[in-house]
């Protein structure tokens, strides 16, 4: 850091506190987890080691874990080019370390006013509420946890899915006319309907049609691009949001198209549903069909994604002294400090309460 650069103020946080969802790290650990996730709503072990399967292609090993140990390290890294010296924790909700322990940990060690950091950049339930509730399950009475806003049309993020992308056309062959194909988590459709901020759905078309402005803008090329999902996991009876991966790969080429890149837009790192569905899957689908296939990177610990998050703490603590930052965002609207109450909304427990909300 330069002698002369002010060190960026994250008063009044006195931590920073990865959040994530968690996965295994062993074929062991693979139904327990799944237990974890699942928990409430009676599924047998039969059928849990069954959905866990997948796992078994990576040796019952989630990527989830490592991509934390990795982001963790880069913001340690950006926090000493800046001159930050705040503690960097970290706590899981499905699995070690939990987030329960963690918070704990931070307690104990005299820490009072926490600043979180989601590893999901969206609203909706099972994005951003239900980490909210289990945050207010972790925290006590003695902790103070505030939250970055929904950061998925932040310059940073978008800058990272843009240079991906660029990166995924190369791979392909030069001749091909590609067609970009984002991807996201389906939720059930009533979910979906429930997320605030804007929308689950809308925040997605605002950050696809942005990334591919400036796709088109950096290698003067048009394109088509839509969205998809990946990951459905509810029973048949139960609408989730469309169309699949899969089943639009297959439809794009009966209609003639004869190459894709697959876009996760909507995880931050490779998460299971990226190596499996996509990676795995998905690569499947295009090789049966002939489709030129390729995956852009997530962003994972790219430089501008990571100085990014930290912009964005240094925008949150700003707000919480009362001041009134700039929130920069490439395309669409600010995402909330604060969710409304009834934003979101849990379908199995209306009443469950959350953090980072507005009071009723």
């Amino acid at each position: 850091m330069s002698g002369s650069a002010a060190v960026p103020d994250l008063s009044p946080y006195d931590a920073v506190l990865l959040v994530s969802f968690g996965g295994p790290e062993a074929a062991a650990d693979v139904v327990p987890f799944l237990r974890n996730v699942t928990r409430g709503r009676g599924i047998p072990d039969e059928r849990l080691a069954e959905v866990g399967e997948h796992y078994s292609l990576f040796g019952g090993r989630s990527p989830i874990n490592d991509q934390c140990r990795a982001l963790l390290a880069a913001l340690s890294a950006e926090f000493d080019r800046r001159g930050i010296s705040l503690p960097l924790a970290w706590g899981n909700r499905n699995w070690d370390p939990y987030l329960t322990d963690a918070v704990a940990e931070l307690e104990a060690a005299g820490h009072r006013r926490v600043l979180a950091v989601i590893t999901s950049a969206y609203p909706s339930y099972s994005s951003c509420r239900q980490y909210r509730e289990n945050l207010y399950d972790a925290a006590g009475t003695k902790i103070t946890i505030d939250r970055l806003r929904h950061y998925a049309n932040h310059p940073g993020f978008v800058e990272a899915s843009v240079d991906a992308v660029i990166e995924a056309l190369g791979r392909l062959d030069e001749t091909a006319d590609p067609q970009l194909i984002f991807v996201t988590h389906s939720i059930p459709t009533a979910m979906a309907e429930a997320s605030g901020d804007g929308g689950y759905e809308e925040w997605h078309r605002t950050v696809l049609a942005e990334v591919t402005r400036r796709v088109e803008q950096r290698t003067g090329r048009s394109f088509t691009a839509e969205l998809t999902y990946c990951s459905r996991s509810g029973p048949p009876s139960q609408p989730w949001l469309e169309p699949d991966i899969n089943d639009r790969l297959t439809e794009l080429a009966g209609q003639g198209v004869t190459s894709v890149v697959a876009v996760p837009i909507g995880f931050i790192s490779d998460h299971m549903e990226v190596i499996y569905d996509l990676d795995t899957e998905a690569a499947a689908t295009a090789e049966k069909l002939g489709l030129g296939f390729a995956r852009a990177a997530t962003a994972g610990v790219h430089a501008a994604f990571v100085a990014g998050l930290v912009d964005l703490m240094v925008e949150r603590a700003a707000a919480a002294r009362g001041e009134d930052p700039d929130r920069p965002v490439a395309a669409g609207h600010p995402g909330w400090y604060e969710c409304p109450v009834d934003c979101c909304r849990n379908l199995r427990e209306p009443g469950r309460p959350a953090l980072c909300q507005e009071r009723a």
